[in-house]
């Protein structure tokens, strides 16, 4: 375990959109033992929007960030398409690096970023938050516990009715369901099935006239041990699937609903975050069923590890060995995408 910080780790987010405004800076300003140095926009307004919020200074540039000497990490809530060059900067520069899901766009750049961060001797994670939803941990129980005897089928779905805007409803710039929600299920997919992949289908439609993204996307994840994952995306649905459907050869896991974080933080009061009853999964076997309730999640865990690993006391919870895995696997979805087949690792 390597120290990289003797200090409070001090941090630059970059990019005050939505994400870095309710969700990143509000984050880092709740972990004791983080310090949230500066906020990087172009925009005037969010600058002052910026210091007035979160109490830090601000920059307008990029550069003017990674040239501070106070800057020890940098936070990367930009769109996903900057992630590759502005890390490698950022990293060129002894800075340690977080980016946003998804880390970039294909494994060449997965790799270019890795390559970077060890040149340099620096930090580089992604912010894989939802392995920290209460739903996922819920799974997890089940599965370690024994409750569902031996799993070879999970089903994911996160779907809803609309399409996207801004940059996330551009392919280009790594919009997209695929690229965006579909990052936090093949992530959790990967963690669920740890076993080596061995082949990926997906199917897409595209029904939205005026947008480039997909307003369909089935995965099937499939593995070499005769499992499987399938990751539904969809924003053609007004009615919900469950968001996890869990097969196992002893019972089987139903559950319908999202981690209620996300609301809950952009209330301002992330800890007030609790997942109603009637959204609670069920436990079905031959004997009878049985209502699980959720466990708490926690996303506050993630900055948590991400101080710990900086100050050398943790390793970093989501590995680069992890996300260049799931890269690959994106890569396989794009390829199956545009072939029609399946595609083999």
């Amino acid at each position: 375990m390597r120290t990289f910080v003797d200090h409070t780790p001090r941090i630059a987010v970059i990019g005050y959109g939505r994400w870095g405004r309710q969700c990143h800076t509000y984050l880092i300003n709740l972990t004791e033992g983080l310090e949230l140095r500066c906020v990087v926009s172009s925009d005037a307004e969010k600058r002052k929007q910026a210091e007035h919020d979160r109490h830090c200074m601000t920059y307008e540039t990029f550069d003017q960030a990674i040239n501070d000497p106070l800057v020890d990490a940098v936070v990367l809530a930009t769109p996903s398409v900057t992630h590759v060059d502005l890390a490698v900067k950022a990293l060129n520069a002894g800075k340690h690096v977080l980016t946003d899901k998804i880390m970039c766009l294909n494994a060449d750049e997965c790799k270019r970023m890795m390559a970077a961060a060890e040149a340099n001797h620096k930090l580089l994670t992604v912010f894989q938050n939802r392995r920290f939803d209460g739903d996922y941990l819920t799974v997890k129980w089940l599965m370690q516990n024994g409750a569902l005897g031996d799993v070879s089928w999970i089903e994911q779905a996160w779907i809803g009715f609309g399409k996207w805007g801004n940059w996330r409803g551009k392919k280009d710039l790594g919009g997209g369901r695929i690229y965006d929600l579909g990052a936090h299920l093949i992530d959790q997919a990967l963690q669920f099935f740890p076993q080596p992949v061995e082949s990926v289908y997906c199917r897409t439609h595209y029904d939205w006239p005026d947008a480039d993204i997909e307003s369909e996307a089935t995965i099937f994840i499939n593995y070499k041990n005769n499992k499987t994952a399938v990751v539904d995306l969809s924003s053609m649905s007004y009615i919900d699937k469950p968001r996890y459907l869990v097969k196992g050869s002893n019972a089987t896991f139903v559950k319908f609903g999202l981690d209620p974080q996300e609301n809950a933080m952009i209330a301002g009061d992330i800890d007030a975050a609790c997942d109603a009853p009637k959204n609670y999964g069920i436990l079905k076997n031959r004997k009878g069923e049985q209502i699980i309730p959720t466990l708490p999640g926690r996303w506050r865990s993630y900055y948590e590890n991400f101080r710990d690993a900086l100050i050398g006391v943790a390793e970093p919870v989501v590995s680069l060995d992890e996300e260049l895995k799931l890269m690959q696997v994106v890569d396989a979805v794009h390829k199956s995408e545009k072939t029609g087949q399946v595609v083999y690792l």
